[in-house]
């Protein structure tokens, strides 16, 4: 027996499962009906309006209902969807013993102590029928499942079996006026509904069950006299066929199981007994030590039954459903009907193959178990729980396949657990003397290895290798060098399921699934409510696994979540795609399609695939509250925002990610207070003083807005905030306003106003209002306060504020990985999609530019030379001329204890800005110190550059976001500070950092993501423009590391391919008059390094270019090499097209470009430089050139010199080093 589910409670006397759901009603002795969820093991709802016991209790099969009925003479129909009794039926006079709905009509058959049986109608509330013959307490009454009978039980010794036909006619409105007539006789003079068929007489003692069985014409019946008979009938009669004993006591009830031919049936002495029902003897026993049964119930679709007895009731099964089941690559070995069969998942054959000896004792559960294969061998080994655990050899003949006729006598051995652990090897376990005995397939003993742990189970782990389960944790052991590899605490593990390459492997327990590596370090576990049944990993290293009525998946992570739900258990067997190959209870190989977009969207957002992320937003139905909080909770609410419909959760996800202009539109939309509110922080946060005002304005909220306008220095609106307060009568305002704009007579009138005449001429007095103060003093009179003497009075006067412009300084917020990219979602397709646009001869393409990073400042630091200037004057007009004096003598130092009334300065410090250019080699660092000439001689040694006209608003930006200004106060003239890298506050005074650039490598790659997406739109001048920019920046950047100095090299390389390919392109489109030009250059663009996509679109319009220009060998050439680039579907036609069009044709014109011979393009001519050729390069990009153009400005970069000495690229201290 498997028990599925127990309860304590009083005496359980009728139960009842529902046919859909998981629910068993349960009627108690104390008057009380259960419903339990016996999947989850929980209580749902208790009715309790009958008094004194309820002993039946029924569900209907389609209705929300169901019935009970009492020993208070009641049969109450309930609604369990409201929760309440629908309506009472009324009649009998003695107890009620069952209950029970009619499967099709709307009837309910009650039998009673009254000596009666009942047929009620439940949708008119009447009872149609009283069923009389018995002549002593009926115990039990209860419909056939298809025919016209009804069985009864009482303890008259006899069981009789009712015909209800007429009752069914009668129910069926009649067909014309002649049996109307006879229908209204029968009411008249008392008709007869239903007649006794046969009387069933044998039992010596009451008879307290009988019941049909499901589809053959029997009746079994269980009695006081300890006794089961089984009757047989036919149309005209019945008889007893065979008498089952065994029984110690009462028969309570019994009933034929629907799926199996067996018997079950409970007692009053304390057991549940199975019986075979063809062979008629006892299979099996189960005990309880003191609680007698009265009750039984069987699910009506699912292999379940329940029983009650005196202490609560249990719902158990009596077989195990798993089919046992290996999987080998394609194929999948599994028993059914005691065959082995075989099931090839592509062509989805299904073949049995070898024919399984029944077991020989007649014990339930004596089924095979386990199965395990081993491929080279085609050997089979089936272990089950026969014989106290024993498994079975099966060598499968290669071309039995479809032959269910071979028969083999299998090799045996005893052992509840047996693996294939190498070729034609297997270990089977040996729990006595805890010990694994290696076998050959002859079945013979080849080797013996001690188990490390007290195993109760093996599993296989890899050739050699044996999993051992034991209570609390699983050991991989390697049998050859007999070492455990690794080890795992875990709950105790019915199934392993390890992943194709054998490096993860996922541990089932019944309620939770560990996956771990192979050598058995933990990496997730979960637990479910409900019974793990099954798993199988996907081709991403997902594992799906199904529960009772749900399949889900386990990311690599820990993450989970549910696929869909399911009907009927299933047990996994592959996945496949979108596909699930399951098995069934019934032993039938089932494709359940699957939706596995959200595990794959999560899965390429923890594997950081955000190429795959942003392709699956874009073409997935891919929604929900589940995924939006996934996504904030990973950290990516940007993505979230893309989903959200709804304003209030966009408002936060608007917030997580700083998107302050989102959470204003949304703020907006929801117009309320509290998120006006947040709104401000955020944009306080920000430092976003516009959007903070006008968060403070929907609010209404003053004083935050007049401290706004204090720290911002917006007097204008202070002084309108001050007319505010006025007219609000808000005094308090009225003084903070006037305190904040430092207005010392409004001060003093507020509070004249507001009866604080003292604090008034306080006020005044302190602030010199001598005028305004002797008014006041005359008022108060002798309570004129003193003010205190010989003491310095402060001013109450505002701050000067920092600035009084807009928003500044603003927080620079981080854009998410996606960020731009789901901005321009709908409107411009991704990097690696193939967009095409304006100029590459399709439809514009609306990509929002990336705007430029460093804006030129106009910053300008006012060195005032006043003082100096004074000076010089002061000596030229006194004649202060210089004294001739003798070189060696110095200057006398002041001792120090002598006090001197001169004032020493100190002597001034090296500016930091000197201290950076010291020991640096870097224009980076010489431009930002300011010494640009330095910088400039640099840079034409170390890379040849002599143009500097481009770099000038690059030095001017670098120089000045390198360093910042104070004003100390409105007169004095502002202070320049250098801003260091690095800066902290435990930094000695006289450690210095290096100097903080603007330019960061960083800013490199967005511009170059940047470049790449204007290119593939086909805005040629401005992706050059993009490009160049690029190309000026790289000299004066620094960085750290030696990886970064060859990422910023081969940044130079790009970019040169780039420019070169694309200035080709510029001019080949403004040549109108020459074709073949035209052809050429389009030629020699396909020959830059290039990314793919662009790469596709330069060899397309090459193509396309050639073909029209009647050279088709090229044309045709062309369109191999694009077939090469993985082309869309699109070109891949178009390509194919043009190479059967040119298939033997020739150049209609001679091109000055030989695809066989390698070449580089000169930079200036554009022209090819075969190998052998000489040439010269320009010292920064490297574009080649024909010598004809040495000593001229490199046309690529437009800033060095073709062919000039220079040292290198120098952007790193650690190349300096």
């Amino acid at each position: 027996m498997l028990t599925k589910f127990e309860t304590k409670s009083n005496r359980v006397k009728g139960l009842s499962f529902h046919s859909k759901r998981p629910w068993i009603l349960a009627s108690l002795h104390s008057g009380v009906i259960q419903l339990w969820d016996y999947r989850m093991g929980t209580l749902i709802d208790r009715f309790d309006e009958h008094d004194g016991p309820v002993r039946g209790v029924h569900f209907h099969k389609s209705q929300p209902l169901f019935v009970s009925g009492g020993d208070d003479y009641k049969i109450k129909v309930w609604n369990y969807k409201t929760h309440r009794c629908l309506f009472t039926l009324l009649g009998h006079l003695d107890y009620i013993r069952t209950v029970q709905f009619h499967d099709e009509y709307p009837w309910i058959v009650s039998s009673s102590d009254d000596q009666t049986i009942r047929i009620w109608n439940w949708q008119s509330r009447t009872c149609i029928s009283v069923l009389t013959g018995h002549n002593h307490y009926v115990m039990c009454a209860l419909f056939h499942p298809k025919e016209d009978l009804v069985v009864s039980a009482s303890l008259d010794q006899t069981v009789r079996v009712w015909d209800i036909g007429a009752l069914r006619k009668k129910t069926v409105s009649p067909a014309d006026d002649i049996l109307r007539l006879s229908q209204m006789n029968t009411d008249l003079f008392g008709g007869v509904d239903a007649v006794v068929k046969y009387v069933l007489e044998g039992h010596d003692r009451g008879v307290n069950w009988a019941s049909f069985h499901p589809s053959l014409p029997l009746i079994v019946s269980g009695a006081d006299d300890r006794q089961l008979k089984i009757w047989r009938m036919n149309d005209t009669k019945a008889w007893e066929v065979d008498t089952l004993r065994g029984h110690m006591n009462n028969v309570s009830c019994v009933m034929f199981h629907a799926k199996q031919d067996i018997i079950v049936s409970n007692s009053e002495d304390k057991s549940i007994r199975i019986w075979d029902a063809t062979k008629r003897t006892g299979i099996q026993t189960f005990r309880r030590d003191h609680d007698r049964f009265w009750i039984l119930a069987a699910h009506p679709e699912l292999n379940l039954l329940a029983a009650g007895h005196d202490g609560g009731m249990i719902v158990f099964k009596l077989e195990r459903e798993r089919p046992a089941f290996s999987v080998n690559g394609d194929t999948l070995f599994y028993v059914k009907d005691r065959f082995l069969r075989f099931y090839e998942f592509s062509t989805q054959k299904d073949n049995q193959v070898v024919p399984i000896r029944r077991p020989g004792s007649v014990n339930l559960n004596q089924g095979p178990r386990t199965l395990s294969y081993s491929p080279t061998e085609n050997a089979v080994l089936l272990c089950s729980d026969a014989d106290g655990g024993s498994y079975e050899l099966y060598i499968v003949p290669r071309d039995s396949a479809g032959r269910g006729d071979y028969m083999q006598e299998a090799r045996k051995g005893s052992g509840g657990s047996a693996v294939f652990v190498a070729r034609n090897r297997f270990a089977v376990l040996d729990k006595s003397n805890n010990q694994a005995l290696v076998k050959n397939l002859k079945n013979e003993i080849v080797k013996k290895s001690p188990l490390p742990v007290a195993t109760d189970a093996i599993f296989y782990a890899g050739t050699g290798n044996l999993l051992c389960r034991a209570d609390d944790r699983v050991v991989i052991f390697d049998l050859q060098q007999r070492l455990v590899l690794g080890e795992l605490q875990t709950p105790s593990v019915k199934y392993v399921v390890w992943s194709s390459d054998m490096e993860s492997v996922a541990l089932l327990s019944k309620h939770a699934i560990v996956i771990a590596s192979k050598k058995l370090m933990h990496r997730c576990t979960l637990h479910e409510t409900i019974h793990v049944k099954s798993g199988a990993w996907d081709e991403n290293g997902v594992f799906v696994y199904t529960t009772l009525n749900h399949i889900k998946y386990c990311l690599p992570n820990g993450d989970s979540g549910i696929v869909r739900t399911l009907d009927i258990p299933i047990y996994i067997t592959k996945v496949s795609g979108s596909n699930i190959y399951c098995l069934d209870r019934d032993g039938k190989n089932r494709v359940i399609p699957i939706d596995a977009t959200e595990y794959i969207f999560k899965l390429a957002l923890l594997r950081k695939r955000y190429d795959h992320v942003m392709s699956m937003i874009r073409h997935s139905q891919l929604c929900g509250q589940a995924v939006i909080a996934y996504l904030q909770q990973k950290g990516f609410p940007e993505v979230a925002l893309h989903f959200v419909k709804d304003e209030r959760t966009r408002f936060n996800l608007a917030l997580e990610s700083g998107n302050i202009q989102i959470a204003v539109a949304s703020a907006k939309e929801i117009d309320e207070k509290d998120y006006w509110y947040r709104l401000g922080i955020e944009a306080l946060r920000q430092g976003n003083t516009s959007i903070m005002e006008y968060a403070y304005q929907r609010t209404k909220n003053f004083e935050r807005l007049s401290f706004l306008y204090l720290v911002t220095g917006n007097v204008e609106k202070l002084s309108k905030m001050l007319r505010i307060a006025e007219i609000k009568n808000d005094v308090m305002g009225q003084f903070h306003n006037a305190m904040y704009l430092g207005d010392i007579r409004e001060r003093v009138m507020i509070l004249e106003r507001a009866g604080q005449l003292p604090l008034a001429y306080v006020t005044a007095a302190t602030h010199g209002l001598a005028e305004v103060a002797d008014r006041l003093a005359a008022e108060l009179g002798d309570n004129v306060p003193s003010i205190p003497e010989g003491k310095d009075s402060s001013l109450l006067m505002p701050p000067q504020p920092l600035m009084c412009s807009g928003d500044w300084p603003l927080l620079r917020v981080m854009q998410g990985i996606f960020e731009g990219e789901l901005d321009n979602l709908g409107r411009a397709g991704h990097e690696e999609e193939e967009a095409t646009g304006a100029d590459w001869g399709d439809e514009d393409l609306d990509i929002v530019d990336v705007e430029s990073m460093i804006p030129n400042g106009d910053i300008v630091a006012e060195v005032e030379d006043g003082e100096v200037n004074e000076e010089n004057d002061e000596e030229g007009g006194w004649d202060l001329e210089d004294l001739e004096l003798p070189p060696d003598m110095e200057t006398p130092k002041a001792s120090t204890n002598v006090h001197s009334p001169l004032f020493v300065a100190p002597t001034p410090g090296m500016p930091v800005s000197q201290i950076w250019i010291q020991k640096s080699s870097l224009a980076g660092e010489h431009v930002a110190a300011g010494n640009f000439d330095t910088a400039m001689h640099l840079l034409n040694r170390q890379l040849g550059i002599k143009n500097f006209a481009p770099l000038k608003p690059l030095f001017v930006d670098l120089y000045e976001g390198s360093h910042t200004y104070l004003r100390a106060f409105a007169t004095a003239p502002v202070i320049s500070i250098a801003v260091e890298k690095g800066w902290t506050e435990s930094a000695g005074p006289n450690v210095r950092g290096p100097p903080a650039l603007v330019f960061k490598f960083s800013q490199m790659d967005e511009k170059l993501k940047a470049a790449y997406r204007v290119t593939t739109e086909g805005k040629f001048p401005e992706a050059l423009r993009q490009f160049l920019g690029i190309l000026y920046t790289i000299p004066l950047l620094v960085v750290d590391s030696r990886r970064e100095v060859d990422e910023v090299k081969e940044l130079i390389e790009i970019a040169r391919e780039y420019v070169l390919g694309l200035k080709m392109e510029v001019k080949r489109k403004e040549i109108k008059d020459n074709a073949i030009r035209q052809q050429e250059l389009a030629a020699y663009f396909t020959n830059c390094k290039l990314q793919k996509i662009h790469m596709r679109l330069v060899l397309a319009s090459a193509m396309s270019s050639c073909y029209k220009g009647g050279n088709f060998a090229t044309a045709a050439n062309f369109a191999r090499m694009l077939l090469e680039n993985s082309p869309t579907e699109a070109q891949s036609k178009k390509a194919r097209q043009v190479l059967q069009a040119c298939s033997d044709k020739k150049d209609a014109n001679q091109l000055n470009f030989d695809y066989r011979n390698p070449f580089v393009v000169c930079g200036a001519t554009f022209v090819p430089i075969y190998r052998g050729q000489k040439d010269i390069s320009c010292p920064y990009c490297g574009a080649r050139f024909v010598q004809a153009t040495e000593g001229q400005i490199c046309a690529v970069c437009e800033l060095a010199v073709v062919g000039a000495d220079a040292s290198g690229l120098l952007c790193s201290p650690i190349q300096a080093r």
